[in-house]
C-alpha cells in the first residue's frame, strides 16, 4: 500500500499496469492533470498497450509525492526538479528545500504584516476608514512605491 494524501491506495500486483483511469481513481487526480503532468515530465512516459497509457504501480506513489509537494507550496516546476533530484548523485533536493523554506518565511512575514494592518483597521476609531490619517498615509506611501512592510514601519514604528 502507498499512502497518498491520507488515502491508502491498494496497488495491483507488481506485474500489472494501471490505465490512466485506474491511476486517476486510485489517486483522486483527474486524468487531464495526469496527462499534463506527463507532458511536463513529472510522470515518466507510460508504456502503451493498444494506444492506451499503462502506468507501473509505482506511478501512484509518485502522484502522491507530487500532491504532497503541491500541498506544501511547491509549483509543478519545483516538483519536477524535486522528483529529478532523487538520483543518488543529486544534491538538488536540499537546495530546493532551502529555497522553498526561505520563500515560505518571506510569505509568512508578509502575511504577519498584512494581519497586523488589518487588525489596526479593525481597531481604528474612525467611523470612515478613508478619514483615518494613518490609512491615508499608508495609501500615499503605497502609491509612492513603498511596500506594505515599509508603510507599516512608517505609521507604527515600534
Amino acid at each position: 500500500m502507498v499512502a497518498s494524501q491520507g488515502l491508502h491506495v491498494r496497488l495491483k500486483s507488481m506485474g500489472e499496469q494501471l490505465t490512466i483511469g485506474e491511476l486517476a481513481r486510485r489517486t483522486g487526480v483527474a486524468t487531464s492533470a495526469l496527462r499534463y503532468w506527463e507532458e511536463l515530465g513529472l510522470l515518466p512516459p507510460p508504456a502503451r498497450v493498444s494506444g492506451q497509457r499503462r502506468y507501473p504501480p509505482s506511478a501512484a506513489g509518485l502522484v502522491g509525492v507530487i500532491l504532497m509537494l503541491q500541498d506544501v507550496g511547491f509549483t509543478l516546476r519545483e516538483a519536477k526538479a524535486f522528483v529529478a533530484s532523487r538520483s543518488p548523485d543529486g544534491d538538488g533536493r536540499r537546495e530546493l528545500y532551502e529555497r522553498k523554506l526561505a520563500e515560505l518565511d518571506q510569505r509568512i512575514a508578509r502575511a504577519q504584516v498584512a494581519r497586523t494592518a488589518i487588525a489596526h483597521g479593525l481597531a481604528c476609531p474612525h467611523e470612515n476608514i478613508f478619514e483615518c490619517p494613518n490609512f491615508t498615509k499608508g495609501v500615499a506611501a503605497i502609491l509612492a512605491g513603498g511596500s506594505l512592510e515599509e508603510v507599516h514601519e512608517q505609521i507604527h514604528p515600534d
